[in-house]
């Protein structure tokens, strides 16, 4: 995908410097609320078969063109992103509607931060932490630009993650980055997507699929350059992943392609994907400085000491034989069975029987979480039974018999 950009542009891309948004202040980086025109349906919807992306929108005529004659009937369209190196004087609402209405399916395409050991800018951070806020305020500003454009909830905003030099620390930054990413897109009514190289970023999602300390993207577009048309990853990813209508793969680099008399210069892609309706995974992350989203008492501190921490702080308190629950609060769309993993930065100094409350549809149920080890990552404590709407879900005491300070950080809950 990045090769047809840099055809195009010839790699003459200015640095765009990006202010992380982190904390609270990530959280309240909404989109507007309503788009300019009626929603299409979930984009790219459900379909296999051949599509093309090229760097700017083609026009109208040039879609007409090999709508009418060629094989294709997928386009991957660049709608936001700092690293986007192609003006899209053609990419309006309208054009939007226009194809969908002609039966086209659409690929939306952030191309934004990049991994932080590659060649491409603007980079996200290294840290994981600080890459995780910078996914989500990635997030925020692609469904503005989808919501612009006309492109409905339940389509999925591919996050385009140029190949890059892979090792442990650089695959931390880049899973944290979609992680956030994820979580927000799912908090916004949309799904998420990433495309990348298979020996760098397919290579590294795959490999922690089932690390649940990070959120997995709900489908992804493979860069793997074999010359056949079908959604296979090689070695790069195996076949049980992402398996069930959750894939496109970019079979053959950019060439020019001549169709109805119209020639465009195209990567070739394969897809076999289907529309959900509403993200796959509802996910919803709560930190302890998310605005209405925690409560604690005047005798729980404040601390940015740890570097493990999510977000720009946390919350501590001492062990104490009385009740003094710091509550993490969230909406839920329907009573049904969460995921709750826990965030806190580990430390000696931390509990070791750390009790974590969560507001199960029976009662409250607790769970002991060591908090002197296994921290700076996502902990899962169990699937629980939670009601629907607003409330505190999930909390921390500090009545324990445990040593070291209770720490209050963050949650995720996520419905299965």
């Amino acid at each position: 995908m990045g090769r047809a950009l840099a055809r195009i542009a010839g790699m003459a891309m200015a640095a765009t410097l990006v202010v992380a948004v982190t904390g609270a202040a990530a959280a309240a980086a909404v989109p507007a609320a309503a788009a300019p025109l009626a929603a299409t349906g979930p984009q790219p919807g459900t379909y296999v078969g051949k599509g093309f992306e090229t760097c700017a929108a083609p026009s109208q005529s040039n879609m007409n063109a090999w709508r009418n004659s060629s094989p294709y009937r997928a386009v991957g369209i660049y709608i936001s992103g700092a690293s986007r190196s192609c003006s899209q004087p053609n990419l309006t609402a309208t054009w939007v509607a226009n194809q969908v209405a002609n039966g086209w399916h659409l690929m939306p395409i952030e191309l934004g931060y990049q991994a932080p050991c590659g060649t491409r800018a603007p980079k996200m951070s290294a840290d994981p932490t600080t890459a995780r806020s910078q996914g989500r305020t990635a997030a925020n500003s692609s469904v503005s630009a989808a919501q612009a454009l006309g492109i409905g909830a339940g389509s999925t905003i591919f996050n385009d993650m140029e190949a890059y030099p892979t090792s442990a620390s650089c695959k931390a930054a880049v899973l944290s980055f979609l992680s956030g990413w994820t979580e927000r897109l799912h908090e916004l009514g949309f799904v998420s997507g990433m495309y990348s190289s298979g020996n760098s970023g397919i290579k590294d999602v795959c490999a922690e699929y089932d690390n649940p300390a990070y959120t997995r993207v709900d489908q992804l577009w493979i860069a793997w350059w074999n010359g056949v048309a079908d959604t296979d990853g090689g070695t790069y990813c195996p076949d049980a992943y992402w398996a069930n209508h959750q894939r496109v793969h970019q079979y053959t680099g950019g060439g020019n392609e001549t169709w109805g008399g119209v020639t465009m210069n195209i990567d070739h892609d394969y897809l076999d994907v289907a529309a959900p309706g509403s993200p796959q995974q509802w996910s919803v992350t709560v930190d302890n400085a998310t605005a209405g989203g925690f409560t604690a008492s005047a005798n729980w501190g404040t601390s940015s000491y740890s570097p493990q921490r999510n977000g720009a702080d946390y919350r501590f308190a001492t062990p104490v034989n009385s009740s003094d629950v710091a509550w993490f609060q969230a909406d839920l769309p329907t009573t049904g069975a969460y995921q709750i993993s826990v965030w806190y930065p580990a430390d000696p100094g931390y509990n070791n029987l750390a009790p974590y409350l969560v507001a199960a549809s029976g009662g409250n149920q607790s769970v002991y979480v060591n908090q002197q080890a296994n921290g700076g990552q996502w902990v899962s404590i169990g699937t629980f039974t939670l009601a629907a709407g607003p409330g505190n879900k999930v909390g921390v005491s500090r009545w324990t018999s445990g040593t070291g300070y209770v720490i209050a950080d963050a949650v995720r809950i996520t419905r299965v």
